[in-house]
């Protein structure tokens, strides 16, 4: 029996980037576990993953070309050819473009695998080139990535292995545990070395039940506490004066911008008692190394991007960026010297762009945002809009418009695949070639294929070439090779990739950038920010001048509308939709909903497959407070139906005292056919946006639960 190892990355839009080592007898992958060399990964994989096997060889999966045999969202397709596919869709597009212009054609991708060649914007130089409708994706991190640049610029910020070194951990909006678990040991070794964790969230959350402290805060509310935390840190005389003198600019203006900014209005806002937050802000500043942590979460209400300039400029203030294992950690995806305009090919671009939002799919499929043209055709990859995006109802809509000619390339049949007229199979990464970032640590990552691909899956790369070829496309940038792709897709004079080469990067797998050992690095010690200053900027030089530059991957994205002023200070947005902030709507929808990620889905991905399933729940489950659910005549397991003015949903009661009293929290990923009726969470999530990057606000949510 032949049997060999393979050694790969995981593919997920998650911050670990585990190295995978994949077990191959005879041709077919038999198993998977962590890399035990790969100093982050440890030899262990989550539950999404660790039967990442059953997945590529899932009954479920798409394995050819097939064709729509029955209504729109019947599920009922036909096999055909590769070569039929393509002449249909080349056909279609073609005929658009003549008759209606090529902006009727809208791309639509998110991040269902996250490899710098096959995932966020692989079809980006395709649809630039054609001249289609740009979707711009704002879903993950844009007000937090526009808030933090804006204070502390495109900085790594605390090495995530130098949390050994903390004294003093707060992960705010974070749930380790579940979303982030391979950071863990790093956490814990602190611990054990005195650290004291803090954990922010409503929930309390895996993460929380086993740390230190949890602090409980009301939904969307935490730009309150940060901006007292600053109160109190420059009123009590907690500051480090040289640092801020040295290292900072705008401090006089923020000292008295946040004199408004009590622990007495901040615990109104929060719902934190006004002792507690006086103790967490003496804590943080007296017990050094202190570090924040802040997830994805943080950002997701309509004051989201201002709560991460509060938070941003907290540790200079206190002077956590002079020490190992002290400062703030976001997203060391801004580390990787990644050649974005070399992926994206955003020249390619027509002066007269048109630009659609991915969070506002159901008004332009519905026609409800004025569009000329018309979208008359939609090409989904790595997304299922169906299960993951507000306005279900318009989307569902749209999607079941028979002039809309849909196109989805997917493994399984998801529930924005089932309206497609024509899908294509795509392959998993154990059938792939990519290279990774990581938005969780600092080490390059490599995936070599572990087996062929199955039936007729295909690439995304080889998806977009041959796409170009049916589009009669010539030029030699659309025809590269992975090998090709991999080559150009980083900046190789860049120091940090300096003693990396591909061929080592493909043997071992993984290899840590060339940047300090986390025992030795304070990144901003001498402050040295990637900020027009150089300095941690209280007061926004980006806000004064107007200049909202974000990273390019974000397609579409400026960081603000044209001419839309920002206050170049922090401030406090409360939510839109919160009991004290919509008293009138709260009379209908008493209790706040929150969507958080489950613990065995990675946003839709898993939610079909069994293992997964049983380990979240086979239906949408929702944890209720018990006197709201005795108050609503609700039993533990009981059937309920949470709705709003946007939509319903139907799930299962649990009841628990991790929530707060008004609180609701259901986890998201679950699809339409797997819930006990209709669509899913984000069928009840707002469209607006946060105050920042054009965020999507899923934490600013009421609605109103009954039993069944």
């Amino acid at each position: 029996m032949a049997r060999h190892v393979v050694v790969g990355a995981c593919p997920h839009d998650c911050p670990d980037t585990c190295s995978i080592l994949t077990t191959v007898e005879d041709g077919k992958a038999v198993a998977v576990r962590g890399n035990p060399d790969h100093p982050f990964t440890r030899g262990r994989l989550c539950v999404k993953v660790n039967n990442y096997q059953d997945r590529t060889y899932s009954d479920q999966r798409l394995l050819f070309p097939m064709r729509r045999s029955g209504p729109k969202g019947s599920g009922q397709f036909e096999r055909i050819s590769w070569d039929e596919a393509l002449a249909e869709i080349a056909s279609r597009w073609k005929a658009l473009i003549a008759t209606e212009g090529p902006q009727s054609i809208l791309p639509y991708s998110y991040l269902g695998t996250q490899g710098i060649l096959n995932g966020l914007n692989v079809g980006d130089p395709l649809f630039n080139k054609l001249g289609a409708t740009v979707c711009e994706r704002t879903f993950c991190d844009s007000a937090s990535c526009t808030a933090y640049m804006m204070t502390i610029g495109h900085t790594p910020g605390a090495d995530p292995e130098s949390f050994v070194h903390s004294r003093y951990i707060v992960l705010w909006a974070c749930n380790t545990l579940s979303t982030n678990s391979h950071h863990w040991p790093f956490i814990e070794q602190a611990r054990k070395n005195g650290a004291k964790l803090v954990v922010i969230d409503p929930v309390r959350t895996r993460t929380a039940r086993l740390a230190d402290w949890h602090i409980p805060i009301r939904p969307g509310t935490d730009g309150a506490l940060a901006l007292a935390m600053a109160h109190i840190l420059i009123r009590d005389g907690l500051i480090d004066r040289d640092y801020i003198d040295r290292h900072t600019l705008g401090f006089d203006e923020l000292a008295e911008r946040v004199k408004a900014y009590t622990p007495e209005f901040a615990a109104e806002q929060t719902g934190i008692p006004v002792e507690d937050i006086l103790k967490l802000t003496r804590e943080y500043a007296s017990t050094p190394p202190a570090v924040v942590r802040i997830g994805v979460a943080v950002e997701r209400h309509a004051g989201g991007g201002q709560t991460v300039r509060a938070i941003a400029c907290l540790p200079a203030l206190i002077g956590a960026w002079k020490h190992v294992g002290g400062g703030l950690l976001q997203l060391p995806i801004w580390a990787f010297p990644v050649n974005w305009p070399g992926l994206m090919r955003p020249d390619l671009q027509p002066e007269s762009m048109r630009v659609i939002n991915s969070w506002r799919l159901g008004p332009a499929l519905t026609g409800e945002t004025s569009l000329d043209p018309p979208i008359r055709s939609l090409f989904v990859y790595n997304a299922n809009p169906m299960a993951m995006v507000s306005d279900q109802d318009r989307i569902e809509r749209g999607l079941a418009r028979e002039d809309l000619f849909t196109v989805c390339s997917e493994h399984f049949m998801t529930d924005t695949a089932r309206f497609a007229d024509i899908l294509l199979p795509a392959t998993t990464q154990l059938e792939q070639k990519d290279i990774m970032f990581s938005w969780g640590h600092l080490y390059l990552s490599y995936n070599n294929p572990a087996i062929e691909p199955l039936g007729e899956a295909v690439p995304n790369t080889e998806l977009f070439r041959r796409l170009a070829r049916a589009m009669g496309i010539e030029d030699p940038f659309f025809h590269r090779s992975d090998d090709e792709m991999i080559e150009a897709s980083l900046d190789w004079s860049s120091p940090v990739l300096e003693g990396i080469t591909l061929e080592e990067l493909r043997r071992k797998g993984f290899m840590r950038l060339n940047m300090p050992v986390a025992d030795d690095w304070a990144p901003h010690r001498e402050g040295n920010f990637p900020t027009p200053s150089g300095k941690c900027e209280f007061k926004s030089s980006m806000a004064e001048g107007g200049n909202f530059v974000v990273p390019l991957f974000r397609q579409g994205y400026g960081g603000q509308q044209a001419g839309e002023p920002v206050d170049p200070l922090p401030h406090y947005v409360a939510p839109n939709e919160s009991p004290a902030t919509a008293t009138a709507l709260a009379q209908r929808y008493p209790l706040s909903l929150i969507s958080p990620k489950s613990h065995a889905f990675l946003n839709s991905n898993y939610g079909n497959l069994p293992a997964q399933r049983a380990q979240a729940g086979e239906e949408q489950m929702v944890l209720l407070h018990p006197d709201d659910a005795s108050a609503r005549g609700i039993a533990a397991g009981t059937p309920i139906r949470v709705f709003n003015d946007r939509g319903a949903f139907e799930a299962k009661a649990t009841l628990s005292a991790d929530v707060s009293p008004g609180l609701v929290m259901a986890p998201s990923g679950y699809w339409h056919r797997s819930n006990r009726a209709g669509p899913t969470v984000h069928a009840l999530t707002p469209l607006a946006f946060a105050d920042l990057g054009r965020a999507p606000t899923f934490s600013d949510t009421l609605v109103q639960v009954v039993a069944l």
